[in-house]
């Protein structure tokens, strides 16, 4: 493991995560023709909240490329706000890229990409790409995710595993929007497959349960039972524990109106559904990745409004 700014060390090959079984069975040997010695990233952040100050702070910063993290901006209502880079400009064949994220009692803290994730072609002998979240939103606090797009190049294998717990009165706004590919250069669906698990827990009950995969070859996404006639995809989860369902259901109706609004079939659909308790999700799919660029920033807005009184730009890219 790396600290934000130092040199990395030889020894800190002890820390890696351990590989699962399952995910290592049938992987390549090193002496293997095109093998490609797989690249193990770690980031790990902690947030707190400063009283005497009344903002939030990165506190914790441990870092192996190629992710990294430069520094914290300050936002207008005192969260932090942290741009995770990727050094590789993608993720390639092999990659295990793990993120450990720890939102401290009250502090807010707001995650954004500096540009797409690229999912690149794997070589033949190339595991499938990883990347891992570990996330811990305390009590009161609150954790904002606003990426850019995932694009899978051709050929691309690629597995997320995201895992967020909540405590008491903790917020989650936490978005996923999903490219066919690099249109531009007629690579539609052209992946081998796509896989984004996701956990959202609270209390240790669970909230939600997503297994999302796309296999194109074998089952083509443009069937009715997956995306239809649409190419992209985008999700919305809006979390925030112990408030009373009469509040759900009335923000639920305002963001069904809002999807009604935006819907043009053909072009993008909306659609708004309540979790079991403490949240709702938001869903879209849209024939070009501009509509749901423009259009899911205004679930979030209207819905942060509501549960949290106040609407802030989204976070400005840093190149």
């Amino acid at each position: 493991m790396q600290a934000l700014g130092s040199e990395p060390r030889e020894e800190a090959t002890e820390e890696e995560p351990a590989a699962e079984s399952d995910e290592r069975e049938g992987q390549e040997q090193p002496d293997t023709p095109g093998y490609r010695q797989a690249v193990a990233g770690w980031l790990r952040l902690g947030f707190g909240y400063e009283r005497a100050t009344g903002r939030s702070r990165l506190l914790v910063q441990e870092q192996r490329p190629p992710l990294q993290v430069v520094r914290a901006f300050s936002t207008d209502e005192g969260g932090a706000l942290v741009h995770v880079h990727n050094l590789s400009g993608g993720v390639l064949g092999g990659d295990r890229c793990e993120l450990a994220i720890e939102v401290g009692p009250g502090a807010r803290a707001m995650l954004t990409s500096t540009g797409a994730t690229r999912l690149y072609r794997p070589r033949a002998a190339d595991c499938p790409a990883l990347q891992r979240w570990q996330v811990q939103v305390g009590a009161g606090a609150l954790l904002e995710h606003l990426p850019d797009a995932l694009i899978p190049f051709a050929g691309a294998r690629y597995r997320q595993e995201v895992t967020i717990a909540l405590a008491e009165d903790a917020g989650l706004f936490w978005w996923e929007i999903v490219a066919p590919g690099r249109v531009a250069r007629g690579e539609c669906f052209t992946y081998e497959w796509l896989e984004l698990l996701l956990t959202i827990t609270s209390a240790g009950c669970p909230l939600a349960i997503e297994r999302f995969r796309l296999e194109p070859t074998a089952r083509p996404p443009l069937s009715l039972a997956r995306l239809g006639p649409y190419r992209y995809c985008a999700s919305l989860y809006v979390c925030r524990t112990g408030q009373p369902p009469q509040r759900w259901a009335d923000l639920e109706a305002e963001l069904a109106a809002l999807a009604q609004e935006l819907s043009r079939p053909g072009c993008c659909v909306w659609g708004v559904s309540r979790l079991p308790a403490d949240g709702l999700v938001v869903r879209g799919l849209a024939q070009e990745g501009l509509t749901l660029g423009h259009q899911l920033p205004e679930f979030w807005r209207l819905a942060r409004l509501r549960l949290y009184g106040s609407a802030v730009p989204l976070p400005r890219k840093i190149y």
